[in-house]
């Protein structure tokens, strides 16, 4: 026990956070008394293993710049037994902010907590829930979740959740939350300028003094900004109510930092700086208020040492797209949050950082706007292919220029390097944990989805555009994802392929939207070789790309079946996107022509997507895992727009749930996933 306690004492001082170590039950001799008013983000738990766990709260002071509160640990809501206690200073240096890990706990067990200053007041009780030993075989569940833009929304997909939650058997309740990104948004609207987005009412989140103005968003360019925003969102009574009920395990997305940044680099729309200091600032803000198992920069127990970078150009990259400039490269390497964690013998959860490490993205060069202007979203896949695969393309012989029909621009990728989104070093890491996890199930826990996102418009009917489109192509119908990095992507899917690696799953977020499907390498024409799962979340909040085109799409354009039908004047359009990345353009037609859906999935292209079965472009909510020995289920639970808060205790009504199971194949088998729905209408999901 003293080396263990000893391990744990140098785990805590990595992590930034002290120390409570569990000892005999007894009462609580704290004169605790609720006041929620003073720890106003609530409290949270983090990453939990099987014998600890990180608690955190925020309770600020008026005096000083230090102070003590007393954080109990036990295993009754009551605290009648309190099995740990200890000190947990706070300090204007990290946001009054506070990170505990709490050791020598029980495997698999659930316990509760809660803060108490010097005066008695205390914060709210939160529940924690400790992992399953290495070979436990029981089920493990969670959920996963992304996108919770709540200045454009309200999230009642989490007080479903809960509602859920709390009356499931045991055996069936989450053990933790996976928060895939997108945690807040550093793009904030303030309701004085502008009062609605689509059909959402623009809320009150905070103001930026120190930050830049583009078009109606206000970004932050300090830490000043980003801890407002954290601020903000946990305000919010639902975000709160999860965290004080389940441990979170969170990785970054790309509005923790910049909406279009990477590595340092700093960009939303026609802005872009060098952002090393923005970077480090963004990095520390998520430190301090999501707690999690990364390590501490400068080692400092109590606060986050922030490096000192400048923000110079980065213009010299190495082979693999990273940034060679040393700000930069002190800046991503400021807080590393990759990490693996075990849940019992069912589930490895491997988590990667998709945004610090990315190299540039092949698909923004102004110049290939020239190409295709008639089709919304959609560019030739070969063509994207090459820019994807940079110079290493058809061995080495990328062409030399990138056509569209009889147009043409140079190559914008032709001398980079093939685009990579999680950079040599973490990738090898990645690839490394994948290789030699013993769990049953491999689970890549990724903020960017992973699924081909195509559709075919060489079926389109013959003089619809003033342009056509080239013959026997298929379009790339969006870019920057893993749906796009067919290179990367490759490498991955052939090591879990040439290992022979089988439960091998993918839970995603970014997208906005729900997808179901495999993991492969290629789809027809080349080789249809699954070798998992994947899967991606709808938001909780924030918009999708059905909204958009509800509310952008001309009625007159003539490829608006492609997205949008109407069957009656004033209904609400139904989403033919749907169809389209699932069934085709032929689909498409003949349901925005007849509404017969039984003669518009007659007309499915087979070779389209052969690895979806299921996706909902506008689909909000949460999705449900269980993982046993034999079977990955996946539950989609959906609710409809979240645009204002539901009075109800529920969170409102669902639009649909449907589950998605798979038995857990044998080496050089294919998986095989199964959808049911269990309630409500998937409308063209399926």
């Amino acid at each position: 026990m003293k080396l263990s306690r000893r391990s744990f004492l140098k785990a805590a001082a990595a992590m930034g956070a002290s120390l409570a170590w569990v000892g005999p039950a007894r009462a609580s001799r704290v004169k605790w008394f609720e006041r929620r008013d003073l720890y106003p983000q609530g409290v949270a738990s983090g990453d939990p293993d099987a014998h600890s766990v990180i608690l955190w709260t925020r309770r600020p002071f008026d005096q000083g710049s230090r102070q003590l509160l007393t954080v109990e640990v036990a295993e009754d809501e009551a605290f009648h037994q309190v099995i740990a206690h200890a000190q947990a200073p706070v300090s204007s240096a990290a946001d009054w902010t506070t990170r505990v890990l709490i050791g020598g706990l029980k495997p698999a067990q659930t316990y509760w907590y809660r803060f108490t200053d010097a005066d008695g007041n205390g914060s709210r009780i939160g529940r924690t829930i400790t992992a399953p030993l290495p070979n436990d075989p029981r089920a493990v569940n969670f959920a996963f979740v992304s996108c919770q833009d709540i200045n454009e929304g309200k999230l009642n997909a989490s007080r479903r959740m809960i509602f859920e939650d709390e009356r499931a058997p045991a055996a069936e309740q989450l053990g933790f939350v996976l928060h895939l990104g997108d945690f807040i948004y550093e793009v904030v609207q303030y309701p004085d300028e502008v009062k609605t987005r689509y059909d959402r009412t623009i809320f009150e989140i905070a103001r930026i003094s120190d930050g830049h103005k583009v078009g109606n968003f206000h970004i932050p360019l300090t830490i000043d900004g980003y801890r407002a925003i954290y601020k903000a969102y946990l305000t919010d009574p639902d975000l709160q109510d999860a965290r004080a009920r389940w441990p979170f395990v969170a990785i970054w997305d790309n509005h923790e930092f910049s909406w279009q940044g990477w590595q340092s680099i700093l960009k939303a729309g026609s802005f872009e700086r060098p952002g090393q200091s923005i970077k480090v600032a963004a990095n520390q803000a998520w430190f301090e208020y999501l707690p999690a198992r990364v390590a501490s920069p400068g080692g400092l127990l109590e606060r986050f040492d922030p490096p000192a970078v400048k923000d110079i150009p980065v213009t010299e990259f190495d082979s693999n797209g990273l940034g060679v400039e040393p700000n930069n490269l002190t800046a991503i390497n400021s807080l590393k949050v990759y990490r693996a964690l075990r849940y019992g013998r069912n589930l490895d959860l491997i988590i990667t950082d998709q945004r610090s490490y990315r190299s540039a993205d092949p698909f923004s060069d102004p110049s290939l706007d020239k190409l295709g202007e008639e089709f919304p979203g959609m560019f030739p896949e070969p063509e994207m292919q090459a820019l994807d695969g940079g110079r290493s393309f058809n061995g080495g012989h990328p062409p030399a220029y990138i056509r569209f029909n009889d147009a043409q621009v140079p190559n914008p990728q032709r001398n980079a390097p093939p685009q990579t989104i999680l950079g040599a070093e973490q990738k090898a890491w990645f690839k490394d944990k994948l290789k030699h996890s013993t769990a049953v199930w491999k689970i890549w826990g990724n903020s960017q989805g992973a699924l081909d996102y195509r559709a075919d418009p060489q079926n389109l009917p013959a003089g619809l555009t003033k342009e056509s489109w080239p013959a026997n192509t298929y379009a790339a119908a969006s870019g920057g994802d893993y749906g796009t990095a067919w290179t990367e992507r490759a490498e991955i899917y052939h090591l879990v392929r040439d290992a022979k690696i089988t439960g091998f799953g993918i839970v995603s977020g970014d997208r906005h939207s729900f997808w179901a499907g495999y993991a492969t390498a290629e789809l027809p024409p080349g080789k249809f070789e699954p070798v998992g799962l994947s899967f991606v979340g709808g938001s909780l909040v924030s918009p999708g790309a059905m909204e958009s085109y509800e509310h952008r799409m001309k009625k007159d354009n003539p490829l608006r079946p492609l997205f949008l039908a109407n069957k009656d004047a004033g209904a609400k359009p139904e989403w033919t996107f749907n169809m389209l990345l699932k069934h085709g353009v032929r689909s498409c037609f003949e349901y925005a022509r007849s509404f017969d859906l039984q003669r518009a999935r007659a007309l499915s292209n087979p070779d389209l997507a052969p690895h979806l079965e299921f996706v909902d472009m506008g689909g909000h909510g949460y999705a449900k895992v269980c993982l046993s020995a034999n079977e990955m289920r996946t539950e989609f639970v959906c609710i409809p727009r979240p645009i204002t808060r539901s009075e109800s205790a529920d969170g409102g009504p669902i639009r649909y749930r449907v589950v998605h199971t798979a038995p857990l194949w044998t080496s050089g088998a294919r998986p095989q996933l199964k959808a049911t729905v269990l309630e409500g209408d998937v409308g063209l999901a399926i």
